[in-house]
């Protein structure tokens, strides 16, 4: 797929990476190498949040990929945004899920739900990288059952008075913006649920601890705290009780995202290892002559190809305006697999050398284990594949 003309069937869909997405690929490849890799290792270390690199995203066009460019965004389709996150999350997922929850999940929900004023108070700042964006959908109760919202805002009249906790959120530190779930009608279930946009530095509004993280360290998660936060009714997403809907429909599309990171992961691992394999030598020759290192190194770039397909597969779906959420699930749960196995098997071939900070794949080993986590578990994506089967 190196080439502009490069394609690819796959069940019905005829893929072709323009030169626009190319262009893209080499952008995303170049800031990753020059402007994120140096200092990777002491953010990692010190948990220090990337933010003049996060900066320089928005400069570039990485915050705001998909949105039109009336909203300040770029105006691109998925498959370049994959194709972005892949290169960035070789060097530095801490970045790339920056990228991706400001991506996926806040500037889609914004763009594809939100009300005009929304989109032109909120979305524009977000677009550019002027502000950041948070998802606040986990609790310390309500991780992957998403119905379980104990947060709750109060309907009183023209506001809403919202109380809670949430945890494990992304950027909870530095977002200026949060989308904020919370169950207004217990009555109703799932049905009961709003999504608020709520500003830092409203009263009552207060950033918690922050996580000390084994892995994406550099990002910002924190808990976020709500004492009587009074949100005003106009800043509610879509009608009373289209919470829920809104949070599952945002996150089928950050599955994406989130594949795509697990595969650039995998990705810089076998690239790593395929270096390291050609300096390195052992009993006279380089270890990539050894066939036990042919043969991890085979492997690794054949799971890591079809995890390629499967990614771009699912872009392509949502581009093409079809339903892609078994196809998303599909690409985040081989992805994030392939990511685990192909990073402990790059700190394996480079033995010891693999075990210490500098040559960077103990990192990417600790960094793959969330992709199998957030943005649901791989449990609750075998759940919605197995229940897209008989839909």
């Amino acid at each position: 797929m190196a080439t502009a003309t490069a394609t690819v069937e796959l069940q019905g869909l005829n893929f072709n990476l323009s030169e626009e997405h190319q262009a893209v690929r080499e952008a995303a490849r170049d800031f990753a190498q020059n402007e994120l890799l140096p200092g990777i290792v002491e953010r990692d270390n010190e948990a220090r949040f990337p933010a003049e690199q996060v900066k320089r995203m928005g400069e570039l066009g990485f915050m705001g990929m998909m949105v039109p460019p009336e909203y300040g965004g770029g105006g691109m389709d998925t498959v370049s945004y994959v194709l972005a996150m892949e290169e960035i999350s070789k060097i530095d997922a801490s970045a790339s899920v920056v990228m991706s929850v400001n991506n996926s999940l806040v500037c889609y929900g914004l763009e594809a739900f939100g009300t005009e004023d929304q989109k032109q108070t909120y979305l524009t700042r977000l677009a550019t990288g002027e502000s950041i964006g948070a998802f606040c959908l986990s609790e310390p109760e309500a991780g992957s059952d998403a119905t379980s919202q104990a947060t709750t805002a109060d309907d009183k009249g023209d506001y809403y008075l919202v109380n809670g906790t949430k945890n494990w959120i992304t950027n909870g530190g530095t977002s200026e913006i949060c989308l904020v779930i919370a169950q207004t009608d217990r009555q109703k279930g799932h049905r009961g649920i709003n999504c608020l946009i709520v500003e830092k530095g409203t009263p009552g509004f207060v950033v918690g601890k922050k996580e000390d993280k084994m892995g994406i360290r550099a990002s910002d998660t924190h808990s976020l705290l709500f004492t009587d936060v009074k949100v005003p009714k106009e800043n509610r997403i879509g009608d009373d009780g289209f919470g829920f809907k809104f949070a599952m429909s945002t996150l089928n599309g950050g599955r994406i995202g989130i594949a795509a990171q697990a595969l650039g992961i995998a990705a810089g691992a076998y690239e790593l290892s395929l270096k390291y394999s050609q300096e390195r030598k052992a009993f006279g020759k380089q270890i990539f002559d050894h066939q036990a290192i042919q043969f991890k190194l085979a492997e690794m770039v054949t799971k890591i190809e079809a995890a390629r397909l499967l990614v771009y597969k699912a872009a392509r779906l949502k581009d093409e305006h079809k339903d892609y959420v078994q196809a998303a699930a599909m690409a985040k749960l081989f992805a994030s697999d392939v990511a685990m196995w192909a990073t402990t098997e790059a700190v394996q071939i480079h033995g010891g050398y693999g075990y210490v900070k500098e040559f960077h794949v103990e990192r990417l080993m600790r960094d793959a284990k969330i992709t199998q986590i957030y943005e649901g578990t791989s449990e609750i994506q075998k759940l919605v594949i197995a229940r897209e089967l008989i839909r």
